[in-house]
């Protein structure tokens, strides 16, 4: 019986100056003491990385990244309960949101959103469609008061999703984190102004299709992200992922577009300083 091989280890491209990290999960990667950030952003910053976007998907985390970008400046935070947690959104946790997401390092209310794949998977440790749909428009709600970005997980939602945003009140904008659906609903999203943020899934080799919604996207309604330590570019899939691996994301996002990665990653610098608002 052959063995399988062993995972290479992960290391960044070759360093690739501007590099942005619109989403990314600072403290689930490992870094929650001010040492450890300071680490983790100093090893992003040698492969180019100038600033990041670290998210909770929980209050706890929430404070967390918060926490991350009041001591860093490459940081900053988005502030939101994670729609398979919809279930811990209670009054307390509300007003605690409405605190955090008012701090002038938190950028973005995020990450919410609609997640049926856990629905169908663990419904018994997963908030219901009715009870994420609330806490849905929850956030929508409190980044129009906040004049955020509302940041979106979307797992196997398309259809509830953007209905909801349909006709829930419009943020200043909406960023699909980690976009994964089908192109036609790229297509829908992109008409009504939506930014696209790629993680390390535009890299597998089996997503065209998703290589074709980088490629079509306006230059100013793109981003990418790591969303570590999940979602770790080829060639390293299935290690754990860290901010200092964008670049990979960047090349294969810049091949598909047919432009320079240079030119990719000052259009992409741009896009996050004008959705976060700095």
């Amino acid at each position: 019986m052959s063995k399988k091989k062993p995972r290479p280890t992960p290391v960044p491209a070759e360093t690739i100056a501007g590099l942005i990290d619109a989403h990314t999960h600072l403290a689930s990667a490992g870094a929650r003491s001010r040492e450890e950030i300071d680490a983790m952003v100093a090893r992003a910053k040698e492969a180019g990385v100038e600033k990041i976007c670290t998210v909770g998907d929980g209050l706890a985390e929430a404070e967390e990244a918060l926490a991350a970008a009041q001591h860093h400046d490459a940081v900053y935070a988005a502030c939101a309960i994670h729609p398979t947690r919809a279930d811990e959104l209670d009054d307390n946790a509300r007003e605690r949101l409405r605190e955090l997401a008012s701090d002038e390092r938190c950028v973005a209310v995020g990450e919410a959103g609609i997640d049926t794949y856990w629905i169908t998977h663990e419904p018994e440790r997963t908030a219901s469609l009715e009870q994420q749909e609330e806490s849905l428009r929850f956030h929508v709600d409190l980044a129009c008061e906040t004049g955020k970005a509302l940041m979106i997980h979307n797992r196997e939602g398309d259809e509830d999703l953007m209905r909801i945003l349909a006709d829930a009140p419009q943020p200043k904008d909406v960023i699909l984190h980690c976009f994964s659906s089908p192109l036609a609903v790229a297509e829908q999203a992109l008409e009504r102004g939506y930014y696209l943020s790629f993680a390390g899934n535009v890299t597998f080799k089996r997503n065209d299709e998703l290589r074709e919604a980088a490629r079509i996207a306006p230059a100013e309604k793109i981003l990418i992200e790591t969303d570590a330590p999940y979602m770790t570019p080829e060639p390293f899939r299935g290690t754990k992922n860290s901010p200092a691996l964008i670049g990979h994301t960047a090349k294969v996002v810049a091949a598909a577009r047919g432009v320079e990665v240079t030119e990719l990653t000052a259009q992409l610098s741009r896009n996050f300083d004008t959705v976060y608002g700095l």
